[in-house]
């Protein structure tokens, strides 16, 4: 392969490998060069590309050692989040992607069927590899085969409810099942609950504690110590091959390895940006963004009120909680580790208690919390307050990690109170009230980008659904939410340069309601009424609207996305192949007025 600057980098053994059959026709020392090699790999993939770094490089050897002892795809490997997956897919015929950079985007950065045989499942959350590998299992007994089914899981996964569900079912498969528990000590940021104080037992005791999560949930144990060095690793894997009981790996490895600032700053490499190599800084700048502006705005609330608290769920910096502001927080900070569920249910409690607690979770992962939310929270309407993070079609674009789907799922939910701010100043107005409130579950849909006019907020959130008309028109009424305020206006800046019609613009702010006055009132000199979304149409904001004028003359036009799975797609493109540009709605709005 040529480098940047035009030279060119032998690789005696990676180029050489284009399936796990290749991987076996080497010794140690080969196989221990081939990992050395695809470190160096990796390293120049993530500095141009970016994507998960740390848990990486520190499972490349147990990887190569995999394929090295099992024979996959008879063998099923299951790697949960897929956090993991790179060196998998480098030693199974993908290794262009990660050696060429005109190849790079030629794969997702997550387990993908579609890829290759040797991938199982599409899987983007945490916590499921042991549930869906037992499924494997499970299958495979019925129809009376043979073959090793293998989950991979992080420890910072095990924290998640349906790992020790599948670990907890595995024992009654009663047949081969092999876990291997990556332990590197971390899940993004510091693990938190009281599982790991055993694994941290079993690492001291080089796996001999009597206190043994696993064993206790009828598993057999195998721990490895030195979980980065070959020779053992293909040691304790060939000792649990064609195993008749389900049995848990336990390996002992260095998150980031081979990479001195990743080994030493573990959560700020768990993934990254490009970057340079020699010095290990982000290629693109630091600008404010609404994890910095929440995290400041509630660490000066903490100073004034002991009560206040934030929750995290695994991924602490959505909130902008770095470690230094987690030490500056102390005791009003919680990370329940990587289960929605619980932190949910937590906030929940806090806040019946006279706590106030803020939870801020990505709008792709709080479908994991679906029934907590409805069941634990909004049934008793406890006061908790839930900041959802990229949801928009501007958020993240792979398939497993889509914030799309957040506004039809909570906004039908009985009890909740939406809000969908337009700009920085409407935000922290509705963090504010949404903490001192006492009346209502609530969740802000927090836009991506930082868009602020200095404009002090007088609105009482607490009169619900009173929508705000920013500017008065006729005929055609523009109701545009929440991040796609911008393109409603520009709209209706559109629409009268071209008709010299004025519309009514206007900024609805409750996504869970609908404003029956004001809407009734556009039908005395309004024929149109738009809706705009960033989220998907079936059963969100804008067919609340569509609902209410259903039985009269006005005509409604909503406007949002296709409900669909998307995966690593152009933003603008989706856009426009869904007409959400302002001037494509304008030209819709034209051709039916003339």
């Amino acid at each position: 392969m040529i480098d940047k600057i035009g030279r060119r980098i032998y690789y005696m053994y990676i180029e050489k490998i284009n399936g796990p059959e290749d991987v076996k026709k080497l010794n140690i020392e080969e196989m221990t060069a081939l990992a050395e090699e695809m470190r160096h790999a990796l390293l120049k993939r993530a500095s141009i590309h970016g994507g998960h770094f740390g848990p990486n490089f520190g499972m490349v050897e147990a990887i190569i050692a995999l394929h090295y002892v099992f024979e996959s795809p008879k063998d099923k490997m299951v790697f949960d989040v897929s956090h993991q997956i790179y060196p998998h897919k480098m030693l199974t015929g993908r290794k262009d992607a990660y050696l060429y950079e005109e190849h790079y985007d030629d794969v997702t950065g997550y387990s993908c069927p579609q890829e290759s045989e040797h991938d199982h499942f599409t899987v983007g959350h945490t916590s499921t590899s042991v549930s869906l590998a037992c499924g494997l299992a499970k299958a495979r007994d019925l129809r009376g085969e043979s073959a090793n089914v293998i989950a991979i899981i992080g420890d910072g996964s095990l924290s998640g409810g349906e790992a020790l569900e599948g670990m907890d079912f595995a024992a009654e498969l009663d047949s081969n099942m092999i876990i291997v528990v990556n332990d590197n000590d971390m899940s993004i940021a510091e693990n938190h609950g009281g599982l790991y104080s055993n694994l941290k037992l079993l690492r001291e005791t080089n796996g001999q504690a009597e206190c043994n999560l696993f064993k206790a949930m009828g598993l057999d144990y195998v721990y490895v110590d030195h979980g980065n060095d070959l020779r053992e690793l293909i040691g304790a894997f060939k000792q649990v091959k064609d195993s008749k009981k389900p049995v848990v790996v336990h390996i002992n490895t260095l998150k980031g390895k081979g990479y001195k600032p990743a080994e030493e700053h573990k959560e700020e490499w768990h993934w990254h940006l490009p970057f340079d190599i020699e010095t290990g800084k982000s290629h693109f700048p630091e600008v404010e963004d609404y994890s910095s502006v929440t995290c400041e705005y509630l660490i000066e609330k903490m100073k004034k009120d002991p009560t206040v608290v934030a929750i995290t769920s695994g991924t602490p910096t959505i909130l902008g909680f770095t470690q230094e502001k987690r030490k500056q927080a102390g005791r009003q900070f919680v990370d329940v580790g990587i289960a929605e569920e619980t932190a949910v249910a937590l906030a929940s409690g806090i806040a019946k208690g006279g706590g106030k607690p803020v939870y801020g979770v990505y709008s792709s992962f709080i479908q994991r919390t679906y029934d907590q939310i409805s069941q634990d929270l909004c049934i008793d309407g406890n006061p908790a307050t839930i900041v959802v993070y990229t949801g928009s079609v501007f958020g993240m674009t792979d398939v497993t990690h889509l914030g799309l789907q957040d506004i039809p799922m909570l906004s039908n939910i009985p009890g909740l109170v939406y809000l969908a701010p337009t700009t920085k100043e409407e935000y922290l107005a509705m963090l504010d009230w949404s903490i001192e409130q006492n009346d209502h579950p609530v969740a802000i849909r927090v836009p991506i980008s930082v868009v602020s006019d200095g404009k002090k907020v007088t609105k009482d959130f607490s009169k619900l659904n009173e929508y705000e008309v920013t500017q008065n028109g006729s005929k055609i009424a523009i109701v545009a939410l929440g991040s796609f305020y911008s393109v409603g206006a520009k709209t209706a800046e559109i629409i009268e340069n071209k008709t010299g019609v004025k519309p009514t613009l206007i900024n609805p702010i409750y996504i869970t309601g609908t404003d029956d006055k004001l809407l009734e009132q556009l039908k005395e000199n309004h024929d149109i009424v738009i809706t705009v979304e960033d989220g998907v149409l079936d059963g969100g904001f804008g067919e609340k609207i569509a609902r209410f004028y259903g039985n009269s003359d006005i005509k409604v036009l909503n406007y949002g996305l296709k409900k669909e799975f998307l995966d690593r797609y152009n933003p603008e493109e989706i856009v426009k192949a869904n007409r959400l540009t302002p001037e494509q709605i304008a030209e819709d709005v034209c051709g039916i007025i003339g």
